[in-house]
């Protein structure tokens, strides 16, 4: 265990050398926004927050804090939802925040290169204009920042039919603690050359280095799509017809399950006009998308099919711009909503995508076994849950002393059906001690290993994942 130094004044003077006084932060009212994320209840201060404009200068003060043996929490825009960005040990907190430019969108080769403190939908919108897309849409694409994004493993809507952040980064700037500077790959499509170190910066949550530059992979922009609404009776059939549909031999770009309690909560909070009809308990917003309407058209009509096999009672089909946009905008603000309404806590899962049903089931066994209250919606089509325990009614002493046992519950269901504990939100602090529910003593010594050679010293974003 590494006794970390505290920051002293002359510490403090030697951190304003290198990024300059107008980029620190110590006073506490200063750091107040740099205290939590979106991580329900926790707060953390770090001692001091700096923020750097240049590689140079990340570079000068991963060095400075490796040989003082001062621990330091690289941070994005705070939109996490798993505690990874906090200052659970003090020290140093490194923001993102100024790296923001886009540096270069390469037409040529369909690449870009940008820096990690650039708000994700600012980069989506600036390759769109080219005619180019992008996928990686997150929910809080409108707030978070790539270089999040990659740290974290984020996904969205679209990562069914078009894959993974990990499927779209080529390769990184990367500092290590020791204030080394490294690409880890190659700007090809192909890598082949040693252990694929992109790969493995990629959701490592801050803790091996500290991205300073992302290369990412680009695709033609898909120039129509379809966007339907599906209602089921409950969640159990909304869930069975997502395997279904691909089993059907369509892949669509989207789709999204929300619970019935969602869409309410969508409606209160947000005064969203929406005709929720009694009796229906699940909804599936399906997309497709292409280039060829004829083809879109018959995904559609395939899709339908599979929605009546599977006891559908409704399908809305958005005829505009503006109907699709307010659809997308009740899943997209679901989240808000829900934590609006009550204290809550947010569960990541994933599954393959025929367990589903079984998930879903399960959850609300297990909740009904506790006492709490949940409100399920997310990216289905690839299998991944995010389930909103709500306390509801449950006692102060209840949510206290049973949710963990609740929450354990949930995950080792998720673990029997095949499933892991994060999809897209990452382990960071508040799911580290359920990871022994899926892995096993190989797997954290292999885990201690590689932290060991990134950050000997153990400097890093510590106290996260394991």
């Amino acid at each position: 265990m590494t006794t970390y130094t505290k920051i002293t004044p002359d510490i403090l003077a030697q951190l304003s050398t290198i990024v300059g006084a107008d980029n620190i932060l110590n006073d506490h009212a200063a750091i107040e926004n740099y205290s939590h994320d979106e991580t329900e209840d926790l707060i953390y201060y770090p001692e001091v927050v700096a923020k750097p404009r240049t590689v140079e200068q990340v570079s000068a003060l991963m060095k400075f804090c490796n040989e003082q043996l001062i621990p330091v929490t690289p941070r994005g825009a705070g939109t996490g939802l798993a505690g990874g960005a906090l200052a659970v040990n003090g020290g140093l907190m490194i923001s993102m925040e100024l790296f923001n430019k886009i540096l270069d969108i390469d037409e040529q080769n369909l690449q870009a290169t940008v820096e990690p403190g650039v708000i994700t939908e600012v980069f989506m919108n600036a390759v769109a204009e080219k005619g180019l897309l992008y996928p990686v849409d997150p929910a809080s694409k409108g707030s978070c920042f790539i270089g999040g994004n990659v740290a974290n493993c984020s996904g969205g809507p679209r990562v069914v039919k078009y894959g993974t952040i990990r499927e779209y980064v080529l390769n990184l700037q990367v500092v290590l603690p020791s204030g080394d500077v490294i690409w880890t790959g190659a700007n090809t499509l192909k890598y082949a050359s040693g252990y694929n170190l992109t790969q493995l910066l990629i959701g490592s949550e801050g803790t091996l280095g500290i991205v300073t530059k992302i290369v990412t992979k680009l695709i033609p922009k898909p120039t129509l799509d379809a966007l339907m609404l599906a209602s089921f009776v409950t969640n159990e059939d909304a869930c069975a017809a997502v395997s279904a549909i691909f089993r059907a031999g369509v892949v669509p770009s989207a789709v999204e399950f929300m619970e019935r309690k969602g869409i309410e909560w969508v409606i209160e909070h947000d005064g969203i006009a929406f005709d929720l009809k009694d009796g229906i308990g699940a909804f599936l917003l399906i997309e497709a998308d292409g280039t060829n309407q004829d083809v879109i058209f018959a995904d559609c009509e395939k899709i339908n099919e599979v929605l009546e096999q599977h006891n559908c009672r409704e399908v809305l089909f958005a005829d505009t711009s503006a109907q699709k946009e307010e659809l997308w905008r009740i899943r997209r603000t679901m989240a808000v909503s829900v934590k609006s309404n009550s204290v809550y806590k947010e569960e990541d899962t994933v599954v393959p995508r025929a367990a589903l049903p079984q998930l879903i089931k399960g959850i609300k066994e297990i909740g009904a076994k506790y006492g709490f209250e949940s409100v399920c919606y997310g990216h289905a089509g690839d299998g991944n849950l995010h389930v909103n325990i709500v306390k509801a009614g449950m006692s102060d002493a209840d949510w206290s002393s049973k949710l963990k046992d609740g929450i354990t519950e949930v995950f080792e269901l998720t673990v029997a059906l095949g499933g892991t504990l994060s999809g897209e939100h990452g382990i960071g602090l508040v799911q580290k001690s359920f990871m022994s529910l899926k892995y096993t003593p190989v797997h954290f010594a292999i885990w201690k290993g590689i932290k060991a050679i990134f950050d000997p010293n153990g400097i890093l974003n510590p106290g996260k994942i394991f």
